[in-house]
């Protein structure tokens, strides 16, 4: 189970070709899942995810409490344990029903446990921001097995809508899109604008398609501006092979065998992109909560100038800035956005030869001024020598005479 790779089907933009966004229904209609989830087992094992990121070294801090993220994905299963009371009512874009608290494929469960799963005893699933509030968004139920005439895809007109309705009637604060277009579309690319205005943090995944006979396409939304591109890496920290690259990668996080909460109940694994990027969104729901003035833009900042450095100390199309550190950016204290102004210049018009001339003027009106100062000097000491000289030769060179009282 990877990314959801949302396809641009000529039915789905058939009434999109207008410019016309597909409306609310007029009345929500019951939708259920045509299967039953399987049974999966718990998983009391530590992932190594939650080692790295140690929730409870980031609890002290935030918990993101009171911040709401917005999945936009395949719904979320509201009934897992680790999920009971986290999750809102959310819409559903796919079968025009007024919940998204259902998931018939389970990706959208998983990216919505990798933030704000509960601690539960015998389960070694934590998520980092568990008391954040997750809004699930249901737009597609296509999961990038590698079968791609399974589930069903969304069209760019129900993604954009199911921006627009995260930030307008969601109230998210942060929007994860664990999902890939391989087209830019100008619906979608004004929706993740408005998004961005609103004050909404927008965190996508980069996508699965890096290995050399995939084309390594150019994702979106991770390619549009003020979104927070994120790739994948494996427990040893390197990128997983599958991890598309480019300007669009902006910060790693685990994305190889990642724990997380099936459908239903227990916990399975998976790779891919989609599984690092609710890290990202997880660290910026818990910068929302402790810095609540942050700005998108500022969140961004601060997460992308904590990461862990990438490998050769720079910035990477492979890597982005390094790899997700949530301890770091709820903690240091960065410099400033800009750098100072330079100091003024000092601009001389004058001609140098004629600077020249001015400077050895002047050293020769000081000379001059030395040298007669020294001359008045000798003359005065000259006359007093001379007037001591006389007075002696008057007296016989006599000591004068001590003065009657």
């Amino acid at each position: 189970m990877r990314v959801h790779k949302v396809t641009v089907a000529l039915a789905a933009l058939t009434g999109a070709a207008a410019g016309l966004l597909p409306p609310a229904p007029a009345q929500a209609r019951a939708f259920v899942c045509p299967t039953l989830p399987a049974k999966v087992q718990v998983s009391a094992a530590k992932p190594y995810e939650t080692q790295l990121f140690d929730p409870d070294r980031l609890a002290p801090f935030a918990t993101g409490a009171g911040v709401r993220v917005a999945v936009i994905d395949s719904g979320v299963d509201a009934g897992h344990p680790q999920l009971r009371g986290r999750v809102a009512t959310g819409h559903d874009f796919l079968h025009g029903t007024a919940s998204g608290r259902q998931d018939c494929v389970g990706h959208g469960t998983a990216v919505a446990s990798l933030i704000a799963a509960a601690p539960v005893p015998g389960a070694g699933l934590r998520g980092l921001a568990p008391d954040a509030t997750i809004v699930p968004v249901r737009v597609s139920e296509r999961t990038d097995t590698g079968q791609q005439d399974t589930g069903e895809p969304a069209s760019p007109a129900a993604f954009a809508t199911a921006i627009d309705w995260a930030v307008d009637q969601g109230g998210a604060d942060v929007i994860n899109m664990s999902l890939v277009m391989t087209a830019d579309d100008s619906r979608v690319r004004a929706a993740v604008a408005r998004a961005v205005a609103a004050g909404v943090v927008v965190v996508a995944a980069a996508g699965n398609d890096g290995r050399p006979d995939d084309g390594n396409p150019r994702p979106y939304p991770a390619s549009y501006p003020d979104v927070i591109g994120v790739g994948a890496i494996g427990a040893n920290g390197v990128a997983g092979d599958f991890s598309q690259h480019g300007d669009y990668v902006d910060v790693m996080a685990p994305g190889v065998a990642v724990t997380f909460a099936a459908r239903g109940s227990g916990h399975t694994q998976g790779d891919g992109t989609s599984y690092a990027t609710p890290f990202v969104s997880a660290t910026a729901a818990l910068l929302k909560q402790r810095f609540p003035a942050l700005t998108p833009a500022q969140v961004a900042r601060r997460i992308l100038a904590t990461a862990d450095p990438a490998p050769g100390g720079r910035r990477s199309d492979r890597y982005g800035f390094g790899v997700l550190n949530p301890y770091r950016a709820l903690t240091e204290t960065l410099g400033p956005e800009s750098r100072p102004a330079p100091a003024p210049a000092v601009v001389h018009t004058e001609d140098p030869a004629t600077l020249a001339l001015a400077a050895r003027r002047a050293h020769a009106r000081d000379l001059s001024l030395l040298v007669a100062a020294t001359g008045a000097g000798v003359v005065l000491l000259v006359v007093v020598v001379a007037a001591a000289l006389r007075r002696g030769r008057r007296r016989g060179w006599r000591p004068p005479d001590p003065e009657l009282p």
